[in-house]
């Protein structure tokens, strides 16, 4: 059975996304004293008294404005209030009740949803402040809640208030069998756009300003290939220029997000080339030992020829040649071409990081390799490789004994790493080798 969903909502910097990180128990959203701050909705889980949840955290609802982020950021927020089974109308105290927290509230009463409202930033114990009782005024059916997001009380009331709007549900919760996929690349390359073809909605705030999406977020997709999670990303920058303190966070949540995904889409700007900063974040998911996919997007855009493709093609293997086991696809997030293409490669590169070759069959092609090309020697000194065995999955990863470790040069990895390439595939997805000296596995 699906878990309850809880959306926070609430006007800009009343503590929404501390809020979120209290409640889930770790620091997921950012949070920063700038209104604002999350755009998007971010999605996390929490547990209370034994019974999992689902949690949204929201951009800021500004009723009136023309701002274009701030009018994405309210249908982003509208779009979690239809999603979810119940809302935490968030206030502030210090900032007491003003005219859009009256909006925001007419708002929630008209979609239907059980409200609990909760008053943040009573921070002082003891006697709840006088100007606590201003917010009966909006007219909700349950008593607001009076909560500290910073230090933590009032918080278990709140869940305690908001978890008996749902009934509990009887049976297992579903595990989550969906592919994670992480969706990366620099500022601007169309992250937020592919995962909006992919659904077919404005899930994801997209728009011309480079730096748009500041979270890493998740979407459930499931159709006829088979379930999936998309993670957008914030676009990663060059370490040198990422001076605000903000981006930092979204840089480290993109990491993040890798670390978590089990496939990682590389998105390319066509129109751009790689770059520099490509090259970067394709290092982030190689060395993260995660299958990836090279998606080169805006191919609408560029004008081509017969060779095109295959001139595209060897740029981008020259700049990321340690990712040549990565296949590479051209899309077109604006008009969806090739899109769903992607599906078919994202089940495949899985299928390869998860592949488990038995130790003969290994052993079988490395008497082979080593008979092919013979190990090299130092000083009178041969290396001797013993024999191989596979330790793990996703990414494969294999324990090579030998006589020596010095002698086994990374040019003659590369060579066995070729060789197990070329025998059993393992395409999208980096190899790892260990070696270990003989006597090493003896404990």
């Amino acid at each position: 059975m699906a878990k309850p969903t809880i959306a926070i909502v609430g006007r800009p910097n009343v503590g929404k996304s501390t809020l979120f990180n209290k409640l889930i128990g770790e620091r997921r959203a950012i949070v920063e004293d700038t209104p604002g701050v999350t755009r998007d909705r971010i999605y996390g889980e929490g547990e209370w008294c034994g019974r999992e949840f689902v949690l949204i955290d929201t951009g800021g609802i500004e009723p009136k404005t023309d701002d274009i982020i701030l009018k994405q950021m309210r249908t982003q927020a509208q779009i979690a209030i239809d999603t979810a089974d119940v809302i935490i109308f968030l206030c502030d105290i210090r900032a007491g009740l003003v005219a859009d927290d009256r909006e925001i509230a007419v708002m929630l009463k008209k979609s239907g949803k059980p409200v609990v409202l909760a008053v943040n930033k009573v921070d002082s114990v003891g006697q709840t402040p006088l100007e606590f009782y201003e917010f009966y005024e909006l007219g909700f059916a349950q008593d607001p809640i009076a909560i500290s997001s910073v230090h933590g009380s009032g918080t278990g009331d709140l869940l305690d208030a908001v978890l008996a709007q749902v009934p509990q549900r009887d049976g297992e919760e579903d595990e989550d069998d969906s592919i994670k996929v992480a969706v990366i690349g620099k500022p601007n390359a169309g992250k937020s756009s592919i995962i909006n073809r992919i659904l077919g909605q404005e899930r994801l705030i997209v728009s011309e300003i480079s730096g748009t999406t500041r979270d890493a977020i998740d979407t459930k997709v499931e159709n006829e290939y088979g379930k999936y999670t998309f993670i957008d990303t914030a676009g990663i920058r060059r370490k040198s220029r990422v001076e605000d303190v903000i981006e930092k966070y979204s840089v480290l949540r993109a990491h993040m997000a890798v670390e978590r995904a089990d496939v990682c889409l590389l998105m390319i700007d066509a129109t751009a080339g790689v770059t520099e900063q490509d090259e970067h974040i394709a290092g982030i998911a190689h060395e993260a030992g995660k299958a990836c996919i090279i998606v080169v997007n805006k191919w609408d855009l560029v004008e081509k020829d017969n060779s095109s493709v295959n001139a595209f093609t060897k740029q981008v293997y020259d700049a990321l040649s340690y990712m040549t086991y990565a296949p590479l696809i051209f899309v077109s997030a604006r008009t969806g071409q090739r899109v769903t293409k992607l599906f078919e490669h994202i089940n495949y590169v899985n299928e390869q990081a998860k592949l488990r070759i038995s130790t003969g069959m290994l052993n079988d092609m490395l008497g082979a390799a080593t008979a092919k090309v013979q190990p090299p020697s130092d000083k009178g000194k041969r290396l001797k490789v013993y024999y191989m065995t596979q330790a793990s999955v996703a990414p494969p990863t294999f324990v090579i004994f030998t006589n020596s470790i010095e002698l086994f040069h990374f040019s003659y990895q590369r060579y066995i790493e070729n060789c197990i390439r070329e025998t059993f595939g393992f395409r999208g997805t980096p190899i790892k080798l260990i070696l270990r000296e003989r006597g090493d596995d003896k404990n």
